[in-house]
């Protein structure tokens, strides 16, 4: 196995670990579309509330993406580097965290599945790294939201667009990889760090400062960026 990239943490503020590789691996149980060490990252709040609001919706039917934390969110680039490829207008959809929406939703998954990858990743940006044959894809992004065209150089922590729950997504929520290629039909996932953050395990409060790894499942995560005090919570 080659030695993991280490890139940055592609946003700001809290945010809640979903299938990370350091649990498993293949990270989402498929080594398809290049997603054998992606993560997901969910928005929260100071008490991992992933939403403010709970209702009978909640319960039994579909809610609003924009009644969630992550929804518009910035996402700024993790990597210096050159946007290889761009694709927007996929829709954002309502979110499920109702069991009784969940099982439609799962019963059109093959559907999706033949689709293409549009369907699977939705609104998505892939930037290819400076001095590297590999390959960072940001996935599910709000429609409309990408500010940055192919061809155009991209520097870490430069917004490049903002959290949405466009594709295979069920509540709005950040799917990174890193791939040997830019095409996510072929690409094998390639090992992946983050640099400077603090991670809140899982059932803890306490943040403890990482200079680098792969946050564990369930942690709260926060990058040290300029202006973040480092002290723990």
């Amino acid at each position: 196995m080659s030695a993991p990239i280490v890139i940055a943490l592609p946003f700001t503020s809290l945010w809640l670990v979903q299938n990370s590789p350091a649990r498993r691996v293949p990270s989402h149980g498929t080594d398809l579309w290049g997603e054998r060490y992606a993560i997901d990252f969910i928005g929260v709040d100071a008490r991992r509330r992933t939403a403010a609001q709970r209702d009978w919706r909640t319960v039994f039917a579909t809610e609003p993406a924009e009644r969630f934390f992550a929804f518009g969110r910035a996402i700024l680039s993790p990597v210096d580097g050159i946007v290889v490829e761009v694709h927007d207008g996929e829709i954002d959809h309502v979110a499920r965290r109702s069991q009784l929406a969940l099982v439609p939703y799962a019963l059109g998954q093959s559907a999706r599945v033949r689709r293409g990858v549009e369907a699977i990743a939705g609104n998505f940006l892939t930037v290819k790294l400076d001095g590297r044959e590999a390959f960072v894809v940001l996935v599910h992004l709000r429609a409309g939201s990408i500010r940055v065209s192919p061809g155009e150089k991209v520097t870490t922590g430069q917004p490049i667009g903002e959290c949405g729950n466009s594709g295979n997504s069920t509540q709005p929520h950040l799917h990174l990889q890193v791939m040997d290629s830019p095409d996510l039909s072929r690409a094998s996932g390639l090992p992946m760090q983050f640099r400077r953050y603090r991670e809140s395990a899982r059932g803890t409060t306490h943040f403890q400062i990482r200079e680098s790894g792969v946050p564990a499942e369930g942690a709260v995560v926060e990058p040290l960026h300029v202006g973040v005090a480092e002290s723990g919570r």
